[in-house]
């Protein structure tokens, strides 16, 4: 029994399919199905079971790839950590990111590290549910997180990065965009909202943000991602509000900032005893500008 057959074993959970899973780690059907055959001898269970899908995992086997994500989690760790005192950053970092967070800012900095440290790879989670990122926490598979807050229980070290900026969407030519002021969440009420997928953190933040104003604006559609809520928004479906930063190109015109002012912090969350690859990308996080589209500050220090 050794760590590649933990690997085998989580990819044939994660993709489902004997077949698929070959595909992605690149090994023979047959040697991925005589490594998976041999991993349960060693073990004396079933991990997986077949269906006309494909395979499904097991009682046991639940428990044990537990258990196997972190003893491959924790080896990654070992090499980089090796390779990063040799003056090489290499491996896998893995980040979660809440959504929205960075849209603008993120992408420079991993363009930044993958020019300058081609051999680190960086995983990302994107707004991944409350149940999601607790089980990532638990399995120690997360190096750092982007947040507005750190989240109960997580024993990660805060770095305020900064601000992100709250502003509301409107479809172009609309009369509130006319004059370019400040708008009041009272000022749309009347309006049709597009809101975003139940339980999402933007939408929780969105739905504490109406009730404090005691609006209860119509809901005319719901969006997965700010991308297409913008885009819907540009399409006259209705108005939202979302960070400044994650307005994708050629709409900023549809902008409008709010009044007050809405902001959340920006956290960056690192694990404890982190690496060379950590303290990279931390440094490259603290100096990218995080107050928002069109708002005037310096990048935050530590």
């Amino acid at each position: 029994m050794n760590l590649r057959q933990y690997e085998y074993a989580l990819a044939v959970a994660e993709e489902g399919s004997m077949t698929a899973a070959a595909e992605r780690l690149q090994v023979t059907q047959p040697s991925l199905s005589q490594q998976i055959a041999a991993l349960e001898k060693h073990l004396g269970v079933r991990l997986f079971t077949r269906v006309p899908s494909g395979v499904t995992v097991t009682v046991a086997g639940r428990a044990f790839l537990a258990e196997a994500e972190i003893a491959t989690t924790a080896s990654r760790r070992a090499v980089t950590a090796a390779r990063a005192a040799d003056g090489e950053l290499s491996g896998e970092l893995i980040m979660a990111v809440h959504m929205g967070l960075g849209a603008r800012q993120l992408p420079q900095v991993l363009g930044q590290l993958r020019k300058r440290h081609p051999k680190l790879q960086v995983t990302l989670h994107e707004e991944p549910d409350l149940a999601e990122m607790e089980r990532l926490f638990r399995q120690g598979n997360l190096d750092m997180i982007l947040v507005h807050g750190i989240p109960a229980g997580c024993t990660f070290d805060a770095h305020p990065l900064g601000e992100e900026a709250y502003v509301a969407v409107l479809p172009k030519g609309h009369p509130l965009l006319a004059d370019g002021a400040a708008l009041r969440l009272e000022d749309l009420a009347s309006e049709g909202w597009i809101r975003f997928r139940r339980a999402s953190l933007l939408d929780d933040y969105l739905t504490r943000l109406l009730s404090d104003a005691g609006l209860r604006p119509h809901t005319v559609a719901r969006a997965s991602q700010i991308s297409t809520a913008v885009r819907l928004v540009a399409q006259g479906l209705g108005v939202t509000v979302v960070p400044a930063s994650a307005i994708p190109e050629g709409f900023e015109e549809l902008a409008c900032p709010l009044l007050p002012s809405l902001a959340e912090p920006v956290i960056v969350g690192v694990r404890p005893n982190p690496g060379a690859a950590e303290a990279t990308m931390l440094d490259h996080l603290n100096q990218q500008n995080w107050c928002g589209t069109g708002l005037i500050c310096q990048p935050a220090t530590v």
